[in-house]
């Protein structure tokens, strides 16, 4: 039986159950093999190059942009304007009378609204204090000492629309306490996801931006303020990693921190099998970018992605470091090997369980 045995584990245990492939399959599949896939021992270096957290932020035209008051005039808007001429004979007043009231002046789709003997104002954007110097200006080239009154008559004004993770979702007014991207936030009842993963995305026009919930608050540069028309998604972190092999369970795992590493990945999934697991074959299979991939092989030649399965061996003197060190990415496939001595017992097993059987056969017919 001794023969055969041996003779089984050399062919890979006799085709028996198992969690996935072992070290040897998996060094078999190397580039230096003849296989598609670079496979690196982890070390201090690999792992510095390797840790790389999604760089959430705003470009510069979100952070340059200052912020608009609750009365800022907006295309579509409805002003009513009202004027007073210092003389009797005024250009917009009717005889015996020394103010005109223009009402109803709609502010077109350019931004713009038409006023006589001014011609075309600048209103969107403007608030009515600044449409009101704007026409006083034009006018007084033309009647002494003219005085102007504007005021909106009708529309949304600045308005942003908030939805996903949050306690309200709607359409909310820009007005003085909420001038700025916190602020709104608060406004709408707060978040309700785990602020270590929320992300939030203001989208304006054809421009996005994307920040951590936690940068938001940590660093007040990235506090833009807002403008009409903004819309505002609150969403937990869609990354995640897959589990799989001797582990605790096999699963895929929605990240709940903006960085995880190879050690919690594992304890996540309920830690290595004390049964089955073997602590020098823990594996993560990655599509790297080529960038990375060059850093970690020292080339430069590399394009595209490249498949990288990184090896880490806690047993090593300083393996349960770099387990920590190493940072696992989005898609990353962690798969923990079957220990030698695992195969050995399910072989061992499937031989002695027949034997196992005949004996009790034999005690039941004594």
């Amino acid at each position: 039986m001794g023969i055969l045995l041996l003779a089984c584990l050399a062919t890979g245990g006799c085709a028996l159950p198992r969690t996935g492939p072992t070290k040897t399959e998996i060094f078999e599949g190397s580039v230096q093999n003849q296989g598609d896939a670079y496979i690196v021992e982890v070390n201090d270096r690999v792992a510095a190059a390797t840790s790389v957290v999604p760089a959430l932020g705003f470009s510069q035209a979100f952070l340059t942009a200052g912020v608009v008051g609750s009365d800022t005039i907006r295309p579509g808007d409805t002003l009513g304007l009202t004027i007073w001429e210092n003389v009797d004979d005024g250009l917009l007043s009717p005889q015996g009378a020394n103010a005109t009231a223009l009402e109803e002046v709609q502010v077109d789709g350019e931004g713009f609204i038409f006023v006589p003997y001014a011609g075309r104002i600048r209103a969107a954007g403007n608030t009515p204090e600044e449409i009101r110097q704007l026409i006083t200006e034009r006018l007084q080239e033309q009647t002494p000492d003219p005085q102007v009154l504007v005021r909106r008559l009708a529309g949304d004004g600045s308005t942003v629309s908030l939805i996903g993770g949050i306690g309200a979702q709607g359409v909310y007014p820009i007005e003085r306490p909420t001038r700025t991207l916190s602020a709104m936030l608060a406004r709408a009842g707060g978040v309700t996801i785990p602020p270590e993963i929320a992300e939030v995305t203001v989208t304006r026009g054809d421009q996005i931006g994307k920040v951590w919930l936690q940068d938001l608050y940590q660093n007040p540069r990235l506090d833009i303020a807002l403008r009409g028309g903004d819309r505002i998604l609150v969403d937990v972190d869609q990354r995640a990693f897959t589990a799989l092999g001797a582990t605790g369970a096999q699963n895929r795992v929605q990240f709940d921190t903006q960085s995880i590493s190879a050690i919690e990945a594992i304890a996540r999934v309920g830690g290595l099998s004390p049964a089955l697991a073997d602590p020098t074959g823990i594996f993560v299979f990655r599509n790297e970018d080529p960038a990375i991939a060059n850093a970690v092989l020292g080339r430069s030649d590399l394009q595209g992605q490249q498949r990288m399965v990184y090896v880490l061996n806690l047993t090593s003197p300083t393996g349960m470091f770099l387990a920590r060190d190493f940072a696992i990415r989005d898609e990353d496939t962690v798969f923990v090997t079957e220990a030698p001595y695992a195969q050995f017992a399910k072989v061992l097993g499937a031989f002695t369980a027949p034997l196992n059987v005949a004996a009790s056969y034999s005690q039941l017919a004594q």
